[in-house]
């Protein structure tokens, strides 16, 4: 059987979001943003969210690794593993500080104009995030976040914006991170850092609020999609999605349908982005909870018209489902239903080590969309240790990465996926966006600085650093 490999043009790279490295929080007009009222948290303690600034607080994302600063010294370190792209994202406070504004801030489109000729210079395509995880605090305290139909005119124009600006030097973008990741709305980090919603921990409305503000951020990225395409029609738009299969806990047929509706749960964002509309099971479950009031058919219209050119996916994880008894509408939200699957590892911080998953999630994508799909994070989490010699051996990192990358080769290879590249997360070791802390590393390159915001910012190459250039090198085909 003649072998399928991976393209000439396979894009290998590394992600990253703004607030989580750059820093400079506070400067060149910069306005204040959702990540920068975070504190930091831990492993199983949840990052506090504070109504501004306060005194005494340490806010790990304000000097996050200063890749503001040092920007020029990253990009020449990505260039020498030999990446083809490289994902960030655009820091909306930069461009428009606090959201509403007429005109942008010009300090601010400035710097992105600097990133990404510096990308050009090594031959590295930029990846644009249009929202990772923040957006301007203003925004949430003068009209709730993405709970006003509002928002929608904002984000067009900050879209608008930045399209026009880099028209010439960047061809493919993203519009709303892991959009899907709100769909466990009694996570208030997650419900925060998707949609603004800053909620009280007893909040009774939490999944309706949700459900209304996903609708007016789906709305907004397909007209950012339209808008985009009209600007360049050669941009490709993609969306971008938590993807976490869900398994059943077993062969019974309450836990298989359990894991169906899980699904149908997490993934109807995708839906609407890529076939431009609601599914009928959302439909009447929306309907029959009045979970999204205000929709018009001018919106509807928008949907269909604005639907993406690739779907860009996290994966990290598959989740297990167990049926109960006492839940006999299949409801399901987050981690109320899910279980231990004890057929496969977990990492340090308790998450499921599945490659096979991934394999299955590429599959599962190509059946339901039939569009390119781009894997735009993928990474492990673990503790580092800097030896004598300032060495850092990674080998599960590199038997994580080789793994999953073996995962996908043999979707392309074996089930005919149209992957389109792979950039995995923290490609330098960067702010956790769940738990605040440095220790949580992903990346290729160490960074010197603690949980407590100490340390030199020294960056040293670890073993997986030369592991990863070898595979780019070899698009792939030598991953030992």
């Amino acid at each position: 059987m003649n072998k399928l490999f991976l393209p000439k043009n396979f894009l290998w790279g590394g992600a990253v979001a703004a607030n989580q490295l750059e820093g400079g929080w506070d400067q060149d007009n910069k306005g204040l943003s959702v990540a920068d009222i975070m504190t930091a948290g831990a492993n199983g303690k949840a990052r506090e969210i504070t109504d501004g600034i306060v005194k005494g607080k340490y806010y790990p994302n304000h000097e996050a690794i200063d890749f503001y600063h040092r920007y020029k010294e990253d990009i020449k370190l990505f260039a020498e593993m030999g990446f083809k792209c490289f994902r960030t994202s655009i820091a909306w406070t930069r461009i428009f500080p606090n959201g509403d504004e007429e005109q942008p801030n010009e300090a601010g489109l400035k710097f992105y104009d600097q990133l990404f000729d510096e990308c050009h210079k090594y031959g590295i395509e930029p990846v644009i995030t249009l929202s990772h995880f923040e957006m301007p605090y203003h925004l949430v305290k003068a009209y709730g976040g993405w709970r006003n139909r509002k928002l929608i005119d904002f984000f067009v124009r900050f879209a608008k914006t930045v399209f026009k600006r880099y028209k010439d030097k960047v061809s493919y973008w993203m519009t709303f991170n892991e959009i899907d990741n709100q769909t466990d709305y009694t996570n208030r980090f997650l419900m925060a850092t998707n949609s603004g919603l800053i909620l009280k921990n007893d909040q009774s409305d939490a999944e309706s609020l949700m459900y209304q503000a996903a609708h007016y951020e789906l709305v907004a990225s397909a007209l950012a999609v339209k808008l985009g395409h009209s600007i360049n029609p050669n941009f490709q738009i993609g969306c971008m999605i938590n993807m976490t299969p869900v398994y059943p806990a077993s062969s019974k047929p309450a836990d298989i349908f359990q894991a169906e509706k899980a699904m149908q749960r997490r993934y109807w964002f995708s839906d609407i982005h890529a076939l431009g509309k609601y599914p009928e099971n959302m439909e009447v479950f929306l309907k029959q909870n009045n979970f999204r009031p205000d929709i018009t058919s001018e919106d509807r219209i928008v949907l269909k018209e604005g639907t993406v050119d690739y779907i860009g996916l996290s994966y990290y994880n598959s989740m297990t489902v167990q049926s109960k008894e006492s839940n006999p509408g299949f409801h399901f939200i987050g981690p109320e239903l899910t279980v231990d699957n004890p057929n496969v590892e977990k990492s340090d911080w308790g998450w499921p080590i599945d490659p096979l998953g991934l394999r299955y999630s590429l599959n599962w994508l190509a059946d339901h969309y039939h569009k390119p799909l781009f894997i735009v994070e993928n990474g492990l989490g673990a503790y580092d240790k800097v030896e004598n010699s300032q060495q850092i051996h990674d080998p599960y990192r590199i038997a994580y990465l080789k793994a999953h990358i073996q995962a996908m080769i043999d979707a392309v290879q074996e089930d005919g996926v149209k992957v389109i590249g792979y950039t995995p997360w923290g490609c330098i070791d960067l702010v956790s966006a769940g738990t605040g802390q440095m220790s949580k590393r992903y990346g290729f390159i160490y960074v010197d600085k603690d949980d407590q915001g100490k340390g030199s910012l020294k960056r040293l190459k670890k073993d997986s650093f030369f592991w990863y250039q070898q595979v780019i090198q070899s698009n792939g085909s030598q991953l030992d």
